[in-house]
């Protein structure tokens, strides 16, 4: 008999065992929904001592419907999906997978780069197609002496920094944790946004999806912009808007963009991303690789075992809580 329930709402891989098998080993039974929508995930709460979430949005109802749910552990780093003041009001901590995947999604960054700047997609398909030109419809720049604007300067951009610098690139950071000037790493930490903006040839976001970023580059970021920038998003896909986006490459403003990531997911056949063609989109997957699969799975499995043993897990979202006459979590390891 097990002990424990554990709601798994939804995952991106293949199979659930190496979660299946950590939490029985601590009494732990998962319960995973077979299509993750928010009527469903509501249905099973009530079961539920914790629950692992991928992407699939968590309701503040299915959270309301769960008076034994200790934890929300995110697969993942984003926490847009959770409803983390609600989790914190009622009492059930938040963990995500900060540390996870930087390595990928750094590569993947730099792939897109590298590829819009050598113009790889077209020119792979004049070759596909029989022909045999080099010539592109935008002018292919030298990377060294270029400038690489970060947006957002956590784990996966301080992974991008040695590579795009083994290309050569300058670095500029903005976040509104650095204080302006430059690093120990080499990296240029700037004050504005709009500084940024009008500086680098090359703009890579990799800040987290809040209040604060959603709709961030705009109509009057991209027009800020140089007219020979690409953009970069292995991020998430709100912090762009997306009408002002297609009008940007299709009028101009900006000479490109490789994208990982749309506000909708996947987006529909006529989406007009999918037909510029200055535009790379790949089906976010910046995260993946097995290993990195594999991590993710184990760390955010562990989040929910440390808690269900009243143990300390790796990263509380909402440490608050624990301060709260309600907290459902009392720690043994304190």
């Amino acid at each position: 008999m097990s002990t424990y329930k554990i709601l798994v709402t939804d995952y991106a891989w293949p199979d659930v065992e190496i979660e299946r098998q950590l939490l029985a080993a601590v009494g732990g039974e998962l319960l995973v929904a077979e299509t993750g929508s928010a009527a469903e995930i509501i249905r099973l709460a009530p079961q539920a001592d914790a629950v692992l979430t991928c992407w699939a949005k968590v309701p503040e109802a299915a959270l309301e419907a769960a008076p034994r749910c200790r934890i929300v552990s995110r697969y993942g780093i984003g926490l847009d999906n959770i409803p983390v003041a609600r989790a914190t009001e009622l009492g059930i901590l938040v963990t995500n997978v900060p540390d996870f995947c930087a390595e990928e999604v750094s590569d993947h960054a730099m792939a897109l780069l590298l590829a819009t700047a050598r113009q790889i997609v077209p020119q792979a398909g004049t070759s596909r197609a029989g022909g045999w030109r080099r010539e592109t419809g935008r002018v292919i720049p030298r990377l060294r002496g270029q400038t690489l604007g970060l947006i957002g300067y956590g784990n996966s951009a301080r992974a991008l920094r040695p590579k795009a610098a083994g290309f050569g690139l300058n670095v500029i950071a903005c976040t509104p944790r650095l204080t302006p000037g430059p690093l120990a790493d080499g990296v240029e930490a700037v004050n504005q946004l709009d500084d940024l903006l009008v500086r680098a040839d090359y703009i890579s976001i990799h800040a987290p999806l809040t209040d604060e970023t959603r709709g961030l580059i705009d109509e009057a970021a991209l027009r800020k912009m140089k007219p020979n920038c690409v953009l970069i998003n292995t991020s998430r896909g709100a912090i762009i808007d997306e009408a002002a986006l297609v009008r940007a490459l299709a009028e101009g403003w900006i000479a490109g963009a490789g994208l990982d990531v749309l506000v909708q997911e996947p987006p529909p056949a006529d989406h007009p991303l999918r037909s510029l063609p200055n535009v790379i989109l790949t089906p976010h997957a910046a995260f993946y690789s097995e290993a990195s699969i594999a991590e993710l799975q184990e760390k955010a499995a562990r989040n929910v075992a440390a808690v269900l043993l009243g143990k300390r897990p790796g990263h509380i979202v909402n440490p608050e809580v624990l301060g709260q006459a309600n907290c459902r979590v009392t720690f043994t390891d304190r």
